[in-house]
């Protein structure tokens, strides 16, 4: 029961992130850091009654890493509402995704952990996912390769920020930062480029607040009532759920090569998920703790 529960959890906070996505594609004449300043404002309406009502420090305790990660995390945002103006929005969603290598990568250089063999082959083969998109679809654009692959690269960067956090702060508060930073930076940011906006692009705006909170709660209960591999792979359903909003909304055309290319990054990381977690398990068993 807690597996469905789980399940079903995950598919909802897929779909919530997928509607997000599709909004920030809809404001396509409003500048990256003015969407960021609004999905920040949005997501505050959260976070801060939340840490009041429950009487959790706002604070936190490692005010280093609370605001490293912000930053960070704003980079990686900010980078990806801007790299939708140039990619069609299920390959800016699906290039994302790269951040778990990238996050090997600063795993090994940084907290000093071992990276499995068969991982760095699911790796290569989610890279030759990304050489697919560019090299077959001539139309793919450069600029936006670049910055969404950038964007991965900081995404994967704030994992190892919260894995250094460890249990130390509770996860709103992370949120918190994260949404307080964004807030003041992307507001400052778009002063000079803002665009007032007009009609449904203020129930967007609103709404990606509300998308973003509500994406992120229901993955965390999802974790929260299954095994990570049972339902991490799930979370690559985002991707499905943006493709057809992409197609039947923006009216995005995806050809052949662009969907292989973007079915083999997907199958590759989860794949690298799977197996992760069976070979921990496995050394879980043969070295027990004496």
């Amino acid at each position: 029961m807690q597996l469905k529960q789980a399940i079903k959890l995950m598919l909802l906070s897929t779909l919530a992130f997928a509607c997000m996505n599709g909004a920030v594609k809809y404001l396509d004449n409003i500048g990256a850091f003015q969407i960021v300043f609004f999905r920040s404002l949005g997501s505050l309406f959260f976070t801060f009654p939340f840490l009041l009502k429950n009487k959790i420090s706002i604070i936190g305790n490692n005010q280093k890493l609370l605001i490293l990660r912000g930053v960070v995390g704003l980079t990686s945002m900010a980078l990806f509402f801007m790299s939708t103006k140039y990619l069609p929005i299920g390959t800016a969603v699906s290039l994302r995704y790269l951040a778990p290598i990238f996050a090997a990568i600063f795993a090994i250089l940084i907290l000093k952990e071992k990276i499995f063999p068969l991982q760095w082959v699911f790796f290569i083969l989610a890279f030759l996912g990304v050489v697919i998109l560019k090299g077959f679809d001539s139309n793919l654009d450069t600029y936006g390769l670049i910055i969404i692959l950038i964007s991965a690269l900081f995404s994967g960067l704030v994992y190892i920020i919260i894995s250094k956090m460890g249990k130390s702060e509770h996860p709103v508060v992370v949120v918190n930062y994260f949404m307080v930073i964004s807030a003041l930076v992307g507001g400052l940011a778009s002063i000079n480029s803002w665009v007032t906006p007009v009609g449904l692009q203020w129930v967007f705006l609103a709404s990606l607040g509300v998308f973003g909170y509500f994406g992120q709660l229901l993955m965390t209960k999802a974790f929260q009532n299954a095994q990570t591999n049972q339902v991490a792979p799930i979370k690559y359903v985002e991707v499905i759920f943006t493709l057809i909003l992409g197609v039947t909304i923006f009216g995005e055309f995806y050809p052949f090569w662009s969907l292989f290319g973007i079915l083999l990054i997907i199958v590759s990381l989860i794949a690298n998920i799977i197996y992760k977690d069976k070979k921990t398990k496995e050394l879980a068993l043969n070295n027990p703790k004496k």
